[in-house]
Formats: C-alpha cells, structure tokens, sequence
C-alpha cells in the first residue's frame, strides 16, 4: 500500500472495476513542512484567532454569526452546482416559493446549526455527520438519496451521466468505505499529535475521499472543517467560510486532493488548505469589520433623527433581513402597516434602504450597503449540479 492507500480490484469480467482504499491517518512517513510552510500555518492560525476573537466580543456578534452561516451555506453549496444567490437567500418570501436551489442553502443551513448543537451532547462522530447529512437532504433535492444513512453501493465522481467505466475517481466499496469511516472516526477522536489546523487538511481530504454518503458528500465535507475546529477550540462559533476560496480555486482544490490519492504528497494539500483557511479568514474579518462600521454608521445616523421607536426597530430588522418587504417587516414586528411604511420611507430617505420594486403593493426594499458587503465571492459559478 502507497502513503495514502491503493487502488483494489472488484467484481470480474465485463463489470470488474478497481476502487481506491485509503490508508488510516495518521500518513506514514509522517507529515514533513518546510519553513515556508511552517510560518503559513502561523500565519494561517493568527487569522482565525482574530477572527474568533472579534466575532466573540463585536457588538450583533450573533447577527454577524448568523449572516457568516448563511453564506458558507450558499457558496459550498454554489461548488456543488447550486445555482442560488444572496438574494434568492434572503428573499422575504422565500419561505413561500418553491425553489430546490434556494431549499438546498436552507437545508445546509439547518444541518449545520443542528450539528454544532450536537456538539454539546457527543463527539465529533460518524453518528453526527449522519444526523447532519439527514438534515441536509431531508426535503426537496436529494431526499431519495438515503439521507442520514451511509450508503450500501459503490459510487463514483465523473462527469454528468458517465459510468464506473469513464469515472475520474471511484471511492472505496462499501467494505473498505466502512473500514475507513472506522478509522476516520477514531482519528479525530484521538489525541491530537500535531496542529488542529493540519489535522483538519487531512480530515477533510479524507472524508472526501471515502465518500460515504449517495449525495452530499461535499458540503458535510466542508462542514466537518468547521465542526472540527469549533470541536478543538480554535472557533467559538462558525464564523469562518473556507468555502470563499474552495470556490474561488475550484479546479485546483480537486486537482489538490487528487494529487494526494495519486502521489501521496499530502504536504502539497495541506498548503493549499492552509491557503484557503488564511484566505478566508481574512475575508470574514475584513466582512466582520466592514459590517461593524456600516452598522455604527447606521445607528449614529438614525439616533440622531430622534424618531420614533419604530425607527429603530425597523433598522434592527433590516439587519437581520437585509431585503425586506413593509407587509412581512410589520406582521414580525407587530407593528401596523402605516407605521413600518413611514419608518422604511424615512430610512430611504436617509440613504439606508432603498427600494428595489417599483409595484405599488408587496414593494421590496434593500439595505444596499450591507448586501454589497455580504455578497462578495457569492456570485454562482456556471454550469450544472
């Protein structure tokens, strides 16, 4: 068997195929980085120090929180082919339109959030990542692909309808998958022998590799990093979205984790990984502090309207729904139609909203500037799922 395991022979004849066992982590020889590596890592962990630092203790953390979620969900969901975006998300009647795309970000959303509370109540096991997968295609697209259980047949990644024959990857069978997810478990259970930012590269690489589940492999894939280092300490919430530059280096990320089933170099993954961690980090701090000015600016701007009351609870909730429409503002708020009209008029007046309909009834506003702030690196990528 090679460092990161080997290809194996199945069935004969026509329909014989050869499938991938991966080897147990920790890799043999051991993981070797250079200096330059060394200080990536460094550099990669102070990042997601600030970032967890200031994610704790900004004012509306738990908004910032909120909204971080929302956008990992959209863009690993975007690597899969999901074609939705921040807007789509954030629709105030997204609840009643009937959109797989958007239901698939939904979905992500609450199987992340019902996982991280899972945390709480056991470790990081097979058993959650199944619960979690269960949540993710629990309705809508997916809910015939076995959700929450691990599947009992061989599967394989290619493109669009190809066969075992044509496959670019076929992941372990269902003898050498269950062996695996085994061994898997127990290494992140184990005492850590080296950094958690190193360890979470190579449980990502390997999840992905023993590709358990028919569909949704990907997204518990990316999930299992935040879960892995909120499990370790290094994050108090979800805060950091790795999938910004998963997306960004889409091709590269495959090619990367390929690189090491094929060579064993799992040292060139781990520097990519490290990369997109250091990457996104910095992105989601930039994000944090660029929403924390608009969000004071907004605030001194209407304090110093001395308005009424509503005003200030219809900034609030703008906030947290940055697209929002006066009907649906004023049922949750409990507030009267009249009386939320006259408050979102002022805030377009003061340059905060700014309405983008032009119906007479069900009008949409928009709190631009925040979106402008969150929307970035959300754009869909092309083609299909």
């Amino acid at each position: 068997m090679g460092r990161s395991g080997e290809y194996v022979s199945n069935l004969y004849g026509e329909i014989a195929y050869r499938s991938f066992r991966p080897a147990p982590l920790p890799p043999e020889p051991q993981i070797s980085l250079d200096g330059d590596d060394l200080r990536l890592l460094l550099a990669a962990s102070r990042r997601l120090q600030e970032l967890d630092t200031m994610a704790q203790f900004i004012p509306n953390a738990q908004l910032f929180v909120s909204q971080y979620v929302r956008k990992e969900a959209l863009v690993s969901s975007q690597i899969e082919g999901t074609q939705c975006t921040l807007d789509d998300l954030l629709d105030p009647e997204v609840e009643s339109n009937a959109d797989l795309d958007v239901d698939d970000v939904v979905c992500y959303t609450k199987s992340l959030w019902h996982a991280i509370d899972r945390l709480d109540e056991m470790p990081l096991c097979n058993r959650l990542l199944r619960e979690a997968h269960a949540q993710l295609l629990g309705s809508g697209r997916g809910s015939e692909r076995n959700p929450g259980e691990f599947r009992r047949s061989q599967n394989w990644i290619g493109p669009s309808g190809c066969t075992l024959k044509d496959a670019r990857y076929i992941p372990p069978n269902v003898d050498d998958m269950i062996d695996a997810l085994a061994d898997l478990e127990r290494y992140i259970n184990a005492d850590p022998e080296i950094d958690p930012l190193i360890r979470a590269a190579l449980i990502h690489y390997q999840f992905e590799t023993i590709h358990p589940f028919l569909d949704g492999n990907g997204r518990i894939g990316r999930m299992l990093i935040l879960l892995y280092l909120i499990d370790q300490g290094m994050l108090h919430s979800p805060v950091l979205y790795v999938s910004y530059f998963l997306k960004r280096n889409q091709i590269e990320y495959y090619d990367r984790m390929g690189e090491v089933r094929r060579s064993g170099n799992y040292e060139q993954w781990i520097r990519f990984f490290l990369e997109a961690v250091k990457a996104a980090a910095q992105d989601a701090l930039e994000s944090a502090r660029a929403l924390d000015h608009l969000h004071r600016k907004s605030w001194e701007i209407v304090a110093a309207q001395r308005a009424a009351k509503s005003l200030s609870s219809v900034l609030e909730y703008v906030e947290k729904r940055p697209i929002m429409s006066i009907g649906r503002c004023a049922e949750e708020l409990s507030l009267s139609y009249n009386t939320v009209a006259s408050a979102v008029r002022k805030l377009c007046d003061l340059g905060i909203l700014r309405e983008t309909t032009n119906a007479s009834r069900n009008r949409v506003f928009a709190y631009e500037s925040y979106l402008a702030v969150l929307r970035r690196g959300t754009e869909p990528l092309g083609g299909g799922r």
